[in-house]
């Protein structure tokens, strides 16, 4: 029998936060210590804080926001994974909407950074999820389907991965897909989860990513095969935060 997915909420702080937001993250430690002993917290600052952030997090996940596909070299700019684990980060995001839109990552990028990862003993969190054309187009399914199958490497498992699901229309607009929506999609996820990896599929953790806030969170959270959120505005507030992490079941 599979072992009970523990809930993560993850907060992306995307391009947010200076030195002194460090006292965000000193007020989430010191509010959520109930809460941690029934899930899992981790936030995602910009690269620039991670070895603060990591110095003061007092169990609470440092993730990354991006990594570049190879651990050195000449990639002005760029951070490695390496990089990322010797400031303290846990984990990774890879594949954002942002990044596969802004700077046109190809699912093949992704699957590299997300092998990246794990040569620097980080968690991946892999993105997928379709633009407000695909769905009205009823392409969501095909197109997620599509990102995994081209993300997704080989040798994940629930120790190593875990899959965000952004709808792109969404994020940052305050709208939200339906209950039913999320469903489907999850559902979805999870059935191709299994079908690539086996068993171990029913283990890897799915968020739901896009516009979650403490109004909806509860909503969303109990919608069956969501795990937990990938947060972005909501999660630069420690209320709001902590909010959501509060309607895990």
């Amino acid at each position: 029998m599979t072992a009970p997915r523990r809930p993560l909420i993850a907060g992306n702080w995307k391009m947010n936060g200076l030195r002194a937001s460090v006292s965000v993250l000193e007020q989430i430690v010191r509010d959520s210590r109930d809460l941690r002993r029934r899930v899992d917290l981790m936030i995602c600052p910009p690269a620039t804080l991670i070895m603060s952030f990591a110095a003061v997090a007092d169990g609470i996940a440092i993730g990354g926001q991006d990594c570049h596909t190879e651990p050195a070299g000449a990639y002005t700019g760029d951070i490695s994974a390496e990089m990322l684990a010797d400031l303290g980060a846990s984990a990774v995001i890879v594949g954002h909407s942002e990044r596969r839109s802004y700077h046109r990552e190809t699912d093949d990028e992704v699957r590299r950074k997300a092998m990246a990862a794990w040569r620097a003993g980080l968690l991946a969190i892999l993105c997928v999820g379709e633009s407000q054309v695909d769905r009205v187009a009823g392409r969501t399914l095909k197109t997620v389907g599509a990102q995994l199958q081209g993300s997704l490497p080989d040798r994940a498992h629930p120790d190593n991965l875990v899959i965000a699901y952004e709808p792109v229309w969404a994020i940052g607009s305050g709208l939200t897909p339906t209950p039913a929506d999320v469903a489907e999609v999850h559902g979805f996820i999870r059935a191709q989860l299994g079908a690539r990896l086996g068993a171990a599929g029913q283990g890897v953790r799915i968020l739901y990513g896009g516009s979650v806030k403490p109004a909806n969170a509860g909503e969303l959270m109990a919608v069956p095969d969501v795990d937990g959120a990938l947060v972005g505005g909501a999660s630069l507030k420690a209320e709001e935060f902590l909010a959501i992490a509060g309607a895990c079941r």
